[in-house]
């Protein structure tokens, strides 16, 4: 085959550091934008982002030439230095180490896409803690909470 393609969709999610309430709504969409201007730049199209104080979930197409541990890497590492320019409360910002990085059905995309969408009705129901480790339980994944968060 002469050419490689691919249309993997990931839902990404991770979280500040020791899930402190950091991102707030008076930088949020910049937040985004400037995530979703990064994702891009990894050829990593975005196609939502939602985010509520403690974590952010990002739902967007895997690039075919980098590896998702990279992407993960660079968007984190690039919208913590952002974000600690925004105000003198944010310097000391930092993200979780780690992520958790799902696969998307496509059929399955309109759903996820409006569950991302609708962070802040969600987490008035359920804490950041239990919506991943629900996710992990979902996806069959391993772990030990113990090990889990930072």
């Amino acid at each position: 085959m002469p050419q490689s393609l691919s249309k993997i969709y990931i839902h990404l999610i991770f979280g500040t550091k020791d899930r402190e309430g950091m991102i707030e709504d008076v930088v949020r969409k910049e937040l985004h934008s400037y995530m979703a201007t990064i994702l891009q730049n990894w050829e990593t199209p975005v196609l939502t982002i939602g985010s509520v104080e403690d974590h952010v979930h990002i739902l967007c197409m895997l690039s075919k030439n980098h590896p998702i541990c990279k992407i993960a890497e660079e968007v984190e590492k690039s919208s913590s230095k952002w974000l600690k320019t925004k105000s003198s409360e944010l310097t000391n910002f930092q993200w979780q180490n780690g992520y958790g990085a799902f696969s998307v059905s496509q059929s399955k995309l309109e759903a996820v896409w409006q569950y991302i969408d609708n962070q802040k009705n969600h987490h008035r129901h359920e804490s950041f803690q239990d919506e991943y480790c629900r996710f992990l339980k979902a996806y069959n994944i391993d772990f030990d909470e113990r090990y889990v968060w930072d």
